[in-house]
């Protein structure tokens, strides 16, 4: 069968579909492609400095580069054996975008449901809207 092929053409590999030339991969198997592009995106190399990359700079204040590092890398994330190297910057990017929103989930809602009841009269201090009266910036006060 294999001499009958041409140049550039690929043994069907599918039992299931004879004119399929798809080759089936067990649902156990490690993905082919370490980003959600797929044979679009990126080489495994170039995977693991973006990942690096994202994970370092969201250091910087930037949490939303971990979300986009566990969006864009979600297959690393997801199989943690195919790519070690992508998933350990992939994995602690997502702890971080956890930590992050907590913590700014939790802040959040201290000063909406708390307000002037829990923080008393310094609360006139912490809130931004009466900035502008402070500084005389308005011309009816």
């Amino acid at each position: 069968m294999e001499a009958s092929l041409g140049n550039g053409e690929m043994p069907n590999q599918n039992p299931i579909n004879p004119r399929s030339n798809v080759i089936l991969v067990p649902s156990s198997s490690s993905p082919v492609w370490p980003t959600i592009d797929g044979p679009l995106g990126l080489s495994e190399e170039d995977s693991v400095s973006y990942a690096r990359r994202f994970y370092k700079f969201g250091f910087a204040l930037l949490p939303w580069l971990w979300a986009l590092n566990c969006f864009c890398f979600w297959p690393a994330l997801r199989h943690s054996r195919s790519f070690p190297r992508i998933h350990y910057y992939v994995l602690r990017s997502a702890v971080g975008l956890t930590v992050f929103t907590a913590l700014l989930a939790s802040w959040a809602l201290t000063f909406v449901i708390g307000g002037e009841r829990l923080f008393g009269h310094v609360w006139n201090q912490l809130v931004m809207y009466n900035l502008a009266d402070r500084l005389g910036l308005t011309g009816w006060s």
